[in-house]
């Protein structure tokens, strides 16, 4: 058996480990002449800590990891704690801890496992012919590539997803924007082993350590899409979307680095049933693009590679039903993580205010049990448990 796998990124890379963990065949093919990370971290949740375990690299992502010990909501004008607990009971209900990290170190881990030197970067791919028993990827340079099956990790801008439903997807835009990077970590700003997040106004900011004494920092603020950006004007940008927030606040825009933070327009994709058609499987954000309100887009194509790669090697029905069962698996579960996150975004960034106003107040009396026990719903949906 011979897997086309479309896509270099997370999704696509760990698709292909597990294959090959398998003894399955595969062929990588990446459109960017050099992978460069969208987002400056990554917080990978147990479910995806523990995919990242069983496909070998258990030491190695406890190295990239940031030690989140606790985590703790932050009234926006004074900085004051809301409420602040520890991670504990989360690590003991599920049995692994959360690793925050740096998103070109992941990607960096992933490409080795693999094998760099097997992956064929500048490929673009333009159309995939499907005959009875194998499916051709065409890419932009005129070459082509034939196998038994192709996994499309193609992203949200998927080429491949029209061909699979039958139809063209709209991304929809999530109502805010995200600036993203990577600060040393200084703890007049917040703990080093801490999620420390600030609240107010339907806006937030949010700091994470990750490994190298690093805190990954995003800003949201609900805009409208479009706006013209200007990273000459980013720090000016996010003092006057932030004036009168907390003395903490100030000083990390203070200490960012324009010219390495991110201002991504977050979106996601309605979901949808459909993630196979005939040999041609979607994976990762191609199969299921969702806003990161729960952290769960990456851990998700890492569950999308453990389950396809495990039925593949344990089906005996063939390809198509393989894949057929692994639709069956996994739509159900992203979608639910979606609309979750979704749902998750709406309180956060003030679509209501009277219910995020609502929600602030209940922070302030939040022990961490009823985060925690989200958090552990979510976690325990993955195929490893």
């Amino acid at each position: 058996m011979k897997a086309i796998v479309i896509g270099g990124g997370i999704g696509g890379t760990c698709a292909a480990i597990a294959l090959k963990r398998f003894g399955i065949e595969t062929a990588v093919f990446e459109a960017v002449k050099e992978i460069k990370p969208v987002g400056a971290a990554i917080s990978i949740w147990p479910n995806g800590v523990k995919c990242l375990n069983y496909l070998g690299m258990k030491d190695a992502i406890r190295e990239l990891g940031g030690q989140m010990r606790y985590m703790a909501y932050n009234e926006y004008q004074q900085g004051q704690t809301m409420t602040r607990f520890s991670m504990d009971p989360l690590i003991q209900s599920v049995g692994e801890q959360p690793y925050p990290v740096a998103r070109a170190e992941l990607q960096a881990l992933l490409l080795d496992t693999y094998g760099r030197n097997d992956v064929q970067f500048g490929k673009r791919v333009t159309h995939v012919e499907e005959s009875a028993d194998s499916v051709t990827a065409w890419f932009d340079d005129g070459t082509s590539a034939t196998g038994d099956l192709l996994i499309a990790a193609d992203g949200t801008h998927s080429v491949v997803r029209k061909q699979v439903l039958g139809y063209a997807t709209e991304r929809r835009y999530a109502g805010y924007v995200n600036w993203n990077g990577l600060v040393e970590i200084d703890e007049s700003i917040a703990p080093a082993d801490q999620w420390t997040t600030f609240v107010g106004e339907g806006k937030r900011v949010s700091l994470m350590p990750v490994s190298g004494n690093r805190f990954y920092f995003f800003f949201d603020v609900p805009l409208p899409k479009g706006l013209e950006q200007d990273r000459s004007t980013l720090r000016e940008d996010l003092q006057h979307y932030f004036a009168g927030w907390a003395e903490p606040v100030q000083k990390l825009i203070a200490q960012i680095n324009p010219e390495t933070t991110n201002r991504v327009e977050i979106h996601d994709i309605e979901p949808f049933d459909k993630l196979v058609k005939g040999r041609i499987a979607l994976l990762g954000d191609s199969a299921h693009s969702t806003t990161p309100d729960i952290g769960q887009g990456g851990c998700a194509a890492m569950e999308d590679a453990v389950v396809l790669a495990t039925i593949l090697q344990t089906n005996s029905l063939g390809i198509e039903d393989a894949l057929l069962r692994y639709q069956e698996k996994r739509a159900p579960r992203v979608k639910d993580l979606v609309l979750k996150a979704r749902k998750r975004c709406d309180v956060t960034h003030g679509k209501e205010m009277a219910v995020t106003q609502e929600w602030y107040e209940d922070l302030k009396h939040e022990t961490g049990e009823k985060i925690l026990a989200g958090m552990c719903d979510t976690i325990l949906g993955g195929p490893l448990e």
